[in-house]
C-alpha cells in the first residue's frame, strides 16, 4: 500500500503516529527555514511540516516543491502550536513532521489555480478537464452525483430490477456520420 491514511481523516487522535500520505502539493509556504505544504487528496488538506534540523535532505527536496506537484511523505502526527490552529480545515488542530518524501510526479504551472474557488473561464475548465475534477466544487458534484446514482441502483435491484445498458437509438440526420443500423421487427 502506497499510504496509510487519506489526508482529510487526518485528527487528534492520530498524534505520535507515523503515518505515510499521498497527494498533490496544494499550497507551499517558505518561513525562514521552516517549509510548510499543504498535500491534498480526494479526501481533504492537510498541512506538512519540513524541518532542516530534522531531516536536510528531506527539507532540500522540500524547496523544490511547486503547486499540483504528487509526492510520497511519511512523518509524525504533532498537534499544531497554540495559535496556529486553522478552524476552516477539519485536520486544522495536527500536522505532519515530516523525515522522509519522495516526489513521485513534477507539473507545469497550471493555467488555473486548483485551490482557489475562484471563477474561472469555462472553456479554460473544458479543455483541462482533468484539472478541474481536482477542484472541491466539482469533487462534491461527482460525489453527490455517485451517491444519488448508486442509491438509485440500490433500491432497484432491491426490489428485483434488474440493470441493462441498452444501446441509444436516434433519429437519421441527412449530414451526419454513417447510421448504424440495429435490427428491429
Amino acid at each position: 500500500m502506497l499510504k496509510s491514511h487519506n489526508c482529510g481523516e487526518i485528527n487528534r487522535d492520530n498524534i505520535g503516529n507515523r503515518i505515510t500520505l499521498a497527494g498533490w502539493v496544494d499550497r507551499r509556504r517558505d518561513h525562514g527555514g521552516l517549509i510548510f505544504i499543504d498535500l491534498r487528496d480526494r479526501e481533504g488538506v492537510v498541512q506538512v511540516v519540513f524541518n532542516p534540523e530534522k531531516s536536510k535532505s528531506c527539507h532540500k527536496k522540500a524547496d523544490q516543491l511547486r503547486n499540483e506537484f504528487v509526492i510520497l511523505t511519511s512523518g509524525e502526527v504533532s498537534a499544531r502550536p497554540k495559535g496556529t490552529e486553522n478552524p476552516k480545515l477539519a485536520t486544522g488542530e495536527v500536522e505532519i513532521i515530516a523525515d522522509s518524501i519522495e516526489i513521485l510526479n513534477t507539473s507545469k504551472t497550471p493555467p488555473f489555480y486548483i485551490n482557489e474557488d475562484i471563477d474561472v473561464d469555462e472553456n479554460l475548465r473544458l479543455k483541462y478537464r482533468y484539472l478541474d475534477f481536482r477542484r472541491n466544487r466539482m469533487k462534491n458534484n461527482l460525489l453527490l452525483r455517485h451517491r444519488v446514482i448508486k442509491y438509485m441502483r440500490d433500491f432497484l435491484d432491491a426490489r428485483g430490477f434488474i440493470d441493462i445498458e441498452t444501446p441509444i437509438l436516434i433519429k437519421s440526420t441527412p449530414e451526419g456520420a454513417r447510421d448504424y443500423l440495429v435490427p428491429s421487427r
